[in-house]
């Protein structure tokens, strides 16, 4: 698939797939039963950051569409927008499952909260990802990298989203690592996004529990976040600028 190839995005997705964390064995096959789409639009809008460049300016993503491709049940169509600053494109794509493994050792959460609930396992899926923005919009172009998320099953069987280590300091899902090329090919810009957290962000990221952007980079759109409590700051950050 040379379309996502991409040695940043690479490297992360190698280094995930070589981490003692996982079990080496591929579990892709016995899962691709299951539908995904809801581990991937999970969370609310507000709790996903990205950065676009190496002033990692601001960027927001919205995936507002995610289908499973009913031929292929490794691959997820998408459509959603991406806003940097006040410009908002709207961008299709698919995402690619290349591998799923299982976590060695099932977390239970903080103080065990998940010890009784019958987890039957812990998972992460990796990929690959290609979205194309409209090619007649402004500052337009392609992302595509890789993405590393985390789903486990329940005592019934059902699929759920992995928020066993929520109240964990660093706790982070849907990583999305890759860049943005312009169509022109002249722009390259590192490009990630996730959950709570994003995945390889430098100094940008200076909280300990939860995600703060440093001081240096708020005019580079962090400003509201920043000052969340802020009753202004709290419209501006919950707005839903995708519809």
């Amino acid at each position: 698939m040379n379309a996502f190839a991409q040695s940043s995005a690479q490297k992360h997705k190698e280094d995930a797939l070589s981490n003692s964390y996982f079990s080496s064995t591929e579990l892709k096959p016995e899962f691709l039963k299951y539908n995904f789409s809801e581990i991937f639009t999970h969370t609310k809008n507000s709790d996903v950051y990205g950065f676009i460049g190496d002033n990692y300016q601001r960027i927001r993503v919205k995936f507002i569409s995610v289908e499973k491709n009913p031929v292929h049940a490794d691959t997820y169509s998408i459509y959603g927008k991406s806003m940097v600053k006040n410009n908002i494109d709207e961008f299709y794509g698919v995402i690619k499952i290349t591998n799923i493994r299982a976590v060695k050792n099932i977390s239970y959460g903080v103080d065990n909260e998940y010890k009784s609930k019958g987890i039957k396992g812990e998972y992460t899926i990796i990929g690959d990802y290609l979205l194309k923005e409209n090619s007649q919009q402004t500052h337009s172009g392609v992302l595509k990298g890789c993405f590393i998320s985390y789903f486990y099953i329940d005592n019934k069987n059902a699929l759920r989203y992995d928020d066993i280590n929520f109240n964990a300091d660093g706790y982070s899902n849907n990583e999305f690592v890759g860049e943005w090329i312009s169509y022109n090919g002249k722009l390259i810009k590192k490009c990630n996004w996730g959950d709570f957290r994003i995945p390889d962000s430098g100094d940008l990221d200076i909280g300990a529990a939860e995600f703060s952007p440093a001081t240096k980079y708020l005019t580079n759109g962090w400003q509201t976040l920043r000052d969340i409590e802020n009753p202004a700051s709290k419209r501006i950050e919950n707005i839903k600028w995708w519809e």
